[in-house]
């Protein structure tokens, strides 16, 4: 089923007709002094922040507010921009800048859960969006966000960056011109440290409002040592890192696919080992996308190459990125990359940039009206971030299972039983018998392409595919829940 198709069957080609020219677009006014597209970033701390650096150096963007729940963080990057001779409206509360009329676009970069909320805050405010990935918490909140952009009819670009590497376009224009043949399947990985997040007596942070933080999910008491960043670690917050960095690489894989809608089945095993911690997430995880041509892996290791070093292992040179391979060679890499032989000989390389050009597009596609002239917009990046999230349904609706078992769930899929063994081996160098902790095993899902949903789930039992089928949604906390019509 091709993009077009999903997006119709999920109701945003009907919500786009029915709803068309209901909405004046803001832009049919003077966006601002000068023509300048006036921005607004949300969530500071880390990409925030990256952001607000990039967008003052583009020509025809202008920063005029700041908004982090944290006050110690929006008043540091108050005062970066006031060396610059840059003053900006500053806020603790994402509301007030859905308020102003002189915010033309909004860049969220803010905690997962928020993302779906604030995105449609925006919309309705006639305002367009730059969202970072995954796009949304849920499954059920990305339809939303899908809904209300088409009932609104603003421009939504996903942070997935590399939609804009001229390098990475480069390689997928090469593998679908069969240079190498067709391709088999593709490896995509994450090996990147993560480093214990502390386990402690549950508290609350003092110095901001934590029932703003947490917004839409439950405002329980913290076990990690610090609140921001290691939020991807807990459910309510973030999805692990199959979610914060593999929403990229399977939005690359897909890339390579031909952009194809979600997977006829998803399947996810592993666990979280050596680090004894408040983490809820993997650390070690295996998911298997069944796509109608060939399968997708997502791989993820949080652990070192053996204990007592820094330095991570490899596949085939590769820590981060995609693994393409095809019947005459393959092609690997992340920032940039290269083809090779089956034989591992270099045959070209491809440079790349990670993207550098993606905020950009989105303002180009902010002053044109016109979605088709985005990198990556939210469709694509819906897409990409339920191809995700489903992995981790499946984990998360699993149980203990060992070593034999697994196997067998991974029967007709031979790059997953390879990936397997090496899983094993990675583990047992860190004293980790699986025999005694066990993966946890997560159930094939049978996806519902058409409606995002999960149809059925391996083995039939009603209780899992309940289970599965509500963390699609999952849960909202009032007063901040995502209404259901728009």
């Amino acid at each position: 089923m091709q993009r077009r198709t999903f997006l119709k069957t999920v109701g945003v080609g009907a919500g786009a007709a029915l709803t068309s020219g209901l909405v004046t677009s803001a832009w049919a006014q003077p966006a601002g002094a000068n023509g300048d597209i006036r921005v607004a970033v949300i969530g500071l701390n880390i990409k925030g922040a990256e952001h607000v650096k990039h967008l003052v150096t583009l020509p025809g963007a202008r920063v005029v507010a700041l908004c982090d729940v944290d006050g110690r963080i929006l008043a540091r990057e108050v005062e970066l921009l006031k060396a610059r001779q840059v003053s900006v409206f500053a806020t603790t509360d994402a509301r007030a800048i859905m308020d102003r009329n002189d915010i033309d676009a909004v860049v969220l970069a803010t905690s997962d859960q928020w993302h779906a909320l604030h995105t449609i805050w925006a919309l309705q405010a006639g305002k367009d969006v730059y969202v970072e990935k995954p796009v949304c918490r849920t499954i059920w909140e990305g339809q939303r966000m899908l809904a209300a952009a088409a009932r609104y009819g603003r421009i939504v670009q996903a942070g997935t960056q590399s939609r804009s590497d001229p390098g990475k376009a480069e390689a997928v224009k090469v593998i679908k011109e069969g240079r190498l043949g067709r391709i088999q399947w593709i490896h995509s990985l994450c090996y990147r440290r993560r480093e214990p997040i502390g386990l402690k007596l549950p508290w609350y942070p003092d110095w901001l409002d934590y029932d703003r933080f947490c917004g839409p999910s439950a405002m329980t008491p913290l076990a990690r040592n610090q609140l921001h960043y290691d939020w991807h670690w807990q459910w309510a917050t973030g999805g692990g890192d199959l979610a914060n960095i593999g929403v990229h690489q399977l939005d690359v894989a897909r890339w390579f696919a031909g952009d194809p809608a979600l997977p006829s089945r998803v399947m996810s095993f592993g666990g979280r080992y050596v680090v004894n911690d408040a983490g809820e997430t993997p650390n070690t995880q295996l998911a298997v996308y069944d796509f109608p041509e060939f399968p997708v892996c997502f791989e993820i290791r949080g652990l070192p190459e053996k204990p007592g070093v820094k330095a991570m292992g490899n596949a085939r040179g590769l820590r981060e990125g995609v693994i393409v391979q095809c019947e005459h060679g393959y092609y690997s890499g992340y920032f940039g990359g290269a083809l090779y032989d089956n034989d591992g000989k270099r045959l070209t390389s491809i440079p790349g940039d990670g993207g550098e050009g993606h905020m950009a597009n989105f303002l180009a596609a902010v002053r044109s009206r016109r979605a088709a002239d985005l990198a990556a917009p939210l469709e694509c990046g819906f897409i990409s971030s339920a191809t995700c999230h489903l992995g981790n349904i499946s984990w998360r609706s699993g149980r203990t299972a060992g070593n034999e078992e697994i196997g067998q769930a991974l029967n007709g899929y031979p790059m997953a039983q390879e990936l397997f063994g090496q899983m094993q081996k990675h583990l047992a160098v860190h004293g980790v018998e699986l025999t005694r902790t066990p993966f946890t095993l997560g159930p094939w899902l049978k996806i519902d392409t058409p409606n995002a949903g999960i149809a059925a789930v391996g083995g039939g039992d009603p209780a899992v595919l309940e289970h599965a089928r509500f963390l699609l949604k999952d849960t909202q906390r009032p007063p901040y829940q995502i209404p259901e019509t728009l």
